[in-house]
């Protein structure tokens, strides 16, 4: 079917990214409905999450079969620990040909894991690898895509907005290519961690910050350490569990993941802190407030 036939959507998770796909897939006038269903809908963050999706014209479902039902396709976006317990759990629900377009950022090998599940269920399984942040860009971040219906998927989100190459016709190669990013991507924000917090602790930020622009020049690292803080202190936790993904995707191949490991504590360490409400709205992010921040909280 094309996208012009009023396409329904379903949404497996609902928080940072699935809520960002949600809005703006919601805004589109090919789309006739997008339901969304996320387990914390049987908690105390229920209401709040009702209202925040009653405000994207988003309908909550806290019944998994209820909320996938009908849909043209299924959007899996939770954390990568969850990414396997949800795969099983759709499973249970899907109608035999149904898409299931998993976004979550795991290995390749649990893709193929979560793949095997979704097949066996008579459910059309599409590997979908993020290759961005989800906000700001919403629809328009880059995905590459893999497995053998990916094109079926392709046809039905395109006239979407939503920016999506063809990786590979076999389920891994795709996630691979994220997960390898992310080796530099993540292991970055957690160097700048803990770059900005020596340099502030010796009082050599000035210095430091004159020298990296005199080696790496045109990058503003004044900026760039504030923004590469901020997204540790914000979303540490999910950035950790990717990470323990990355280290599983290096150790397949005979490679101990030493760096991905460090870089995964490093990065839940942060999160452990509590620390989101500290960031602030306004960027760009002072990394000096941001690393005076961490500190007060070290001993927590």
């Amino acid at each position: 079917m094309s996208a012009g036939n009023a396409l329904r959507l379903a949404l497996i998770g609902f928080g940072e990214a699935g809520g960002c796909l949600a809005r703006d897939l919601a805004a589109r006038p090919e789309v006739a409905s997008v339901t969304a269903y996320d387990i914390l809908l049987h908690g105390p963050d229920a209401p709040a999450m009702r209202a925040r999706a009653g405000a994207m014209s988003v309908d909550c479902d806290d019944d998994l079969a209820d909320a996938i039902d009908g849909a043209h396709l299924v959007i899996c976006a939770v954390t990568a620990s969850a990414a396997l317990d949800a795969a099983q759990a759709a499973s249970a629900h899907l109608s035999e040909g149904q898409i299931y377009f998993d976004v979550n950022s795991v290995s390749p090998e649990t893709k193929r894991r979560a793949a095997d599940i979704v097949g066996a269920a008579g459910g059309r399984y599409v590997e979908a690898a993020v290759m961005g942040a989800v906000p700001p860009k919403g629809l328009a971040v880059p995905m590459l895509l893999g497995g053998a219906h990916a094109s079926d998927a392709k046809a039905l989100l395109d006239p979407l907005g939503m920016q999506l190459q063809i990786a590979a016709a076999e389920i891994g190669h795709a996630s691979a290519i994220k997960m390898t990013r992310s080796i530099m991507i993540k292991g970055i924000e957690a160097l700048a961690v803990e770059c900005a917090l020596t340099a502030e602790h010796y009082g050599t930020s000035a210095e430091v910050l004159a020298s990296l622009d005199q080696t790496f020049p045109g990058l503003e690292w004044e900026q760039l350490l504030g923004y590469l803080v901020s997204r540790v202190m914000l979303h540490g936790q999910r950035r950790a569990d990717e990470m323990r993904e990355v280290a599983a995707t290096i150790a397949a191949t005979g490679l101990q993941p030493l760096m991905a490991t460090a870089t995964a504590d490093r990065q839940e360490w942060v999160a452990r802190r509590g620390l989101r409400d500290a960031v602030g709205k306004d960027a760009p992010h002072d990394f000096r407030r941001l690393a005076a921040a961490i500190r007060d909280r070290m001993d927590d």
